[in-house]
């Protein structure tokens, strides 16, 4: 009697068991499956493979630039030189603490040729998109920004800069919180570089421009967020420590 007693009881118990495994498991299976993360591009750090020639630290970089649209003639081949000039934007990027502006240009690693270093340094700190030059603007030696007052070659650059036509302008890329960017004119980025060599590259844009429109230069679709806006700019917060690479 007693053995049958305890049986009448542990039946009841294990179908309870067995009905709750089946409600549990039929919630999970009705239950949508969370989306994988999105894999978000991160900046290269380091220099394990940064490119050196002698004492030189390597590094590309690029003038990102739009020719603006101009009513009636924006689908027209741009001959006039003036014309060219006066529709002349170029894209520059702010660094934490320093009220002027800057190129994005970084280390060319030796994965990379020195036009993919180009425009990856324009994604990374710029948010850009484009059509690279060819042929680049030149090449000009300096100091990293950290090595500015130091004697000998400590910290010296090779850097090679290249023309960019941005065809896209992204609104969120790797470095956004340290690098804000600027449209601005030509003749005013003047009165904005940081230092002379890019006010000479600059100039080389200008010739580069010049040249090509004697091939039929066409204005470019405007990659700005807003239309409407003359220029378009993202200022970050300031980041405490950050420091610019050359």
């Amino acid at each position: 009697m007693k053995k049958s007693w305890s049986c009448s009881w542990i039946c009841p118990l294990e179908v309870i068991v067995q009905i709750r495994k089946l409600f549990f498991s039929s919630k999970e299976k009705m239950a949508p499956s969370s989306p994988p993360a999105m894999n978000m591009a991160c900046a290269r750090q380091g220099r394990l493979r940064q490119r050196y020639e002698g004492c030189y630290r390597l590094v590309s970089g690029c003038i990102p630039y739009m020719i603006k649209e101009d009513g009636e003639n924006s689908s027209s081949s741009l001959q006039d030189d003036d014309h060219v000039l006066e529709r002349l934007q170029v894209l520059m990027i702010s660094t934490p603490k320093r009220s002027d502006l800057i190129f994005p240009k970084g280390g060319w690693e030796d994965d990379e040729s020195i036009g993919e270093a180009a425009c990856r340094e324009a994604f990374e700190e710029a948010g850009v998109k484009g059509v690279l030059s060819g042929t680049p603007l030149g090449e000009w030696i300096f100091k990293s920004k950290s090595k500015q007052n130091s004697c000998g070659l400590q910290g010296a650059c090779k850097g090679y800069m290249f023309a960019l036509q941005v065809t896209e302008l992204l609104e969120s890329w790797p470095e956004q919180t340290t690098h804000g960017r600027r449209w601005v004119p030509v003749e005013e980025a003047y009165g904005l570089c940081r230092y002379d060599w890019m006010r000479e590259a600059l100039d080389k844009l200008k010739e580069q421009l010049l040249f090509a429109a004697g091939d039929d230069l066409r204005a470019s679709p405007s990659p700005e967020l807003d239309s409407s806006a003359g220029l378009y700019m993202v200022m970050p917060p300031v980041a405490e420590g950050a420091v610019a690479l050359c």
